[in-house]
């Protein structure tokens, strides 16, 4: 497998780099998370490990992922040091997808237990903090529930029992010197409970005692919590999902009696090269190829398309997919991690843990903000204390203080106690505290994110993360390649033309010998037309490719060079000159006479090999592809969206001009080098001209463009070439149509990067208005909490109505992002 590592233009791109031996990457699930404080307190405790490169922590998925170098530190002690620091950590090992799902099963029961008890608390808080004011309403019942050492006893009982993990998560955050949300409400509840206290310990004081204001906080703030997480639950549910279709268990059959029933073994004991027998009904367990039998195949969650795929001798099935009307038997080719599947769940968990620049930007926001707000909260209390109440005396005149109404804002109008200013300036503070949200700023983007590359896999198109839909949002520019990419890539002989004393049946034999060991679409061709004709193939030694322009090997000791006019033209790649035995190029019967004549009668508008052999050119085999069938529609959308679409291509002049001109593509180069493609999309995104690089894609088969899509601020690499793709391109398309010619003759829907550049608009589109709502949901509520609209108009906000519009903020976020699955991508 070709391993290539991306450079990435992001600033903040933290992608671990595969090919490097000496770095490796850790997988951490951490709990404990509640808001994007959280997030920043752990990435920074990551980062002080000795060899610790980079560190990525997504809220959502509670992943945190560690590149590191080899030798300086155990993941192990990692997770441990997490664990003391108050986030519970536990390092995910190569394990099983079926101890990995049983795990997951156990921590979501647990959860679920968690999230009843959570919310018959807020249910059970809520209504005792609220029935003892109905004598408000002229109701008196019961009278003890609206005693105050009955609000006494459940203000207490509420704060210590389930309140104490804020308590104590919060405190030990702010010990700690990073505070989070739990640290903002603790300090709220806390200072409002003891102020409580003084005030009914203390009636010489003349202050007003609100217990209830601690209770309902927490009341609503369960609440809230519960809301959210189902929410959030449902937007990292893409990816269980996926761990959800890996079988786990495979009936494992003898090769000499394949029709016998087997024997079920635990899928990661199987091993490459046994056979596997797959009954009507059940998930095929492994990839590997059909030995016995035939049947047709859901392949839905590969492709997107709920269309069965004929399968007989020799086709291939990938693991997960669904067998639907005949027994099979299928020798293994790839287990565990190196299934498709298993491919595919890395590439969507490692998107969901990818960050984009814009994310970056509220994580820091965030990663001050609590600091931000207990300092606001203190200006608050002094201002109020020492210059408010008396500038403002009139404010003292309030009805109640929400204490009995829990109206969000409440009039002026009653005389508080002797040193009620004291006590105003304590409940601004605290409704300070309570009402700011970090949460909706910390959940802004990765709700978003997650859901747009969850919506993505869904349909066949795995994002490589947050970093790539933002690029997509902003790109100007998209280069295809034509081979593979354009067209099928399944390109078919039309004519083999021969010169000198070679018959046509050697030189395919001699051209497929060599073709065969490569994995070019061309060559493919070549090797599946000798196949054809029942060719016998001679055997080669010395093989060499050069990608793009050709390759060599010996063939019965002669050299034979296959490939482009400029591959022969430089001897075939590194074969030196003097190692061409009877010296003579060809190059005259090349490029006059009858060579042209025969060029040009069998090769007009085709793609053309030449073939040499011992330095002598011997001949030319022409071979013509297909376009997608949805190849113009998509360059005429792109069109239309504005963007800027160009070809390249390693194909001689003649076809590349042939196909942009059948597509409407204006711009367009030919008999282009990889290296040569790559500079070419360099060239177009300095054509900023200083301001701004131009943000350019890359559309390619991954086979012969991994420089060009490496080069690219994106590359989109097709289905076909998924081992590439992985390592190199940003965007992998899936999603499969069925040919005209054949049903079980599947190309990948190009039309895809369409409704990509859809769903990242989409996806952009909703992280805008969360952060717009974030950010103007604290902007207005912290003023009217500090008591901004007091004096004017006579309005305050109750630290438990604070809290409401605290838990609403976040929750509208969440649900703002799943709203992305109601929308229509095309």
């Amino acid at each position: 497998m070709l391993q290539l590592s991306r450079q990435s233009n992001s600033a903040n791109s933290t992608n671990p780099i595969t090919a490097n031996p000496s770095t490796q990457t850790a997988t951490i699930d951490v709990t404990g998370m509640k808001c994007a404080g959280c997030v920043k307190a752990v990435e920074r405790q990551l980062l002080k490990n000795e060899g610790t490169i980079s560190a990525r922590v997504n809220l959502i998925t509670e992943v945190a992922v560690v590149e590191y170098t080899v030798g300086s530190i155990d993941p192990k002690i990692i997770a441990e040091k997490l664990t003391e620091n108050g986030f519970p950590s536990q390092l995910r090992d190569s394990q099983s997808s079926q101890n990995y799902l049983t795990k997951i099963g156990d921590r979501r029961r647990q959860e679920e237990k968690q999230q009843r008890q959570q919310l018959i608390t807020a249910f059970l808080l809520l209504f005792f903090s609220s029935i003892g004011h109905l004598q408000h309403l002229g109701w008196d019942g019961f009278s003890f529930l609206s005693n105050i050492w009955f609000h006494w006893s459940l203000a207490t009982l509420a704060l210590f029992v389930p309140g104490r993990e804020i308590l104590l998560d919060g405190g030990r955050n702010l010990w700690q010197r990073h505070p989070n949300m739990n640290s903002l409400i603790g300090l709220g509840t806390f200072t409002a409970y003891l102020t409580s206290c003084l005030a009914l310990f203390l009636p010489q004081l003349g202050w007003e005692c609100f217990f209830d204001e601690p209770v309902m906080l927490l009341g609503f703030i369960f609440l809230g919590r519960v809301l959210e997480h189902r929410a959030r639950r449902k937007a990292s549910a893409a990816l269980e999902t996926l761990l959800a279709l890996q079988p786990q268990v495979a009936r494992l059959t003898a090769q000499n009696s394949p029709t016998e029933a087997g024997i079920e073994i635990p899928i990661d004991r199987v091993r490459v090269g046994e056979w596997v027998r797959v009954l009507v009904g059940e998930k095929i367990p492994v990839d590997g190829e059909v030995v016995v039998g035939e049947t047709s195949v859901n392949e839905s969650m590969l492709t997107g398309e709920s269309v069965s795929v004929a399968k007989n001798i020799g086709s291939p099935v990938t693991a997960g997919t669904l067998n639907q009307t005949g027994v099979i038997v299928v020798r293994v080719s790839r287990v565990g991690a190196d299934t498709t599947l298993a491919q595919i769940i890395s590439l969507v968990e490692e998107a969901q843990t990818r960050k984009a620049p814009i994310q970056q930007f509220a994580d820091t926001i965030s990663g001050y903000f609590a600091y931000g707000v207990m300092a606001f909260a203190l200006i608050t209390f002094l201002f109020w204390y020492l210059i408010g109440t008396k500038l403002y005396p009139d404010v003292l005149m309030v009805a109640t203080m929400a204490r009995h109404s829990h109206h969000v804002l409440t009039p002026m109008g009653v005389q508080m106690g002797l040193d009620s200013g004291l006590l105003l300036s304590l409940k601004l503070a605290i409704a300070t505290l309570v009402v700011a949200c970090p949460c909706a700023l910390g959940l802004a983007t990765p709700t978003a994110i997650l859901v747009g590359t969850s919506i993505g896999a869904e349909r066949g198109i795995l994002i490589k993360g947050g970093d790539v839909l933002e690029k997509v949002h902003k790109l100007d520019a998209v280069v295809f390649d034509k081979t593979g990419t354009l067209t099928l890539g399944n390109p078919q002989v039309t004519d083999c033309l021969v010169f000198g004393k070679i018959s046509e049946t050697r030189l395919l034999e001699i051209a497929a010998a060599v073709a065969i060991n490569s994995n070019h679409p061309l060559a493919k061709a070549i090797v599946r037309h000798a196949r054809s004709k029942e060719l016998l193939l001679p055997k080669i030694t010395d093989f060499s490719q050069k990608n793009g322009l050709g390759m060599s090997a010996m063939v019965e000791g002669k050299r034979v060079d296959l490939g482009s006019w400029e591959y022969l033209e430089a001897g075939g790649g590194k074969r030196r000159q003097e190692e061409a035995r009877g010296g003579k190029r060809g190059q005259e019967g090349a490029r006059g006479g009858k060579g042209r004549q025969e060029e040009a009668r069998g090769g007009k508008g085709k793609t053309l090999v030449y073939v040499a052999i011992n330095g002598e050119y011997l001949g030319i085999i022409a071979l013509e592809d297909e376009l997608r069938s949805d190849a113009l529609k998509t360059v005429q959308k792109l069109q239309q969206m504005g963007l800027r679409v160009l070809l390249v291509s390693g194909d001689r002049l003649e076809v590349v001009a042939k196909t942009a001109a059948e597509l409407g593509i204006e711009e367009f180069w030919a008999q282009k080098k990889p290296a040569e493609k790559a500079e070419i999309v360099a060239s177009l995104q300095r054509e900023g001209k200083g301001k701004k690089d131009k943000i350019v894609a890359v559309v390619g088969d991954g086979i012969n463009d991994a420089p060009a899509l490496a080069r690219a601020d994106l590359g989109i690499s097709l289905l076909g070439g998924m081992d590439v793709a992985v390592e190199t391109a940003d965007i992998v398309l899936m999603s499969c149509q069925n040919t005209a010619k054949n049903r079980s003759d599947r190309a990948v829907k190009l039309l895809d990067i369409v409704k990509t550049i859809a769903l990242s608009r989409a996806t952009v589109g909703k992280i805008r208005q969360n952060l717009i709502w974030a950010f103007a949901y604290n902007l207005l509520a912290l003023p009217l909490a500090a008591g901004v609209f007091l004096p004017q108009f006579g309005l305050i906000l109750s630290p438990s109505i604070a809290s409401v519009l605290m838990v609403s903020s976040s929750s509208i976020v969440v649900f703002n992002s799943l709203s992305l699955w109601r929308k229509n991508i095309s």
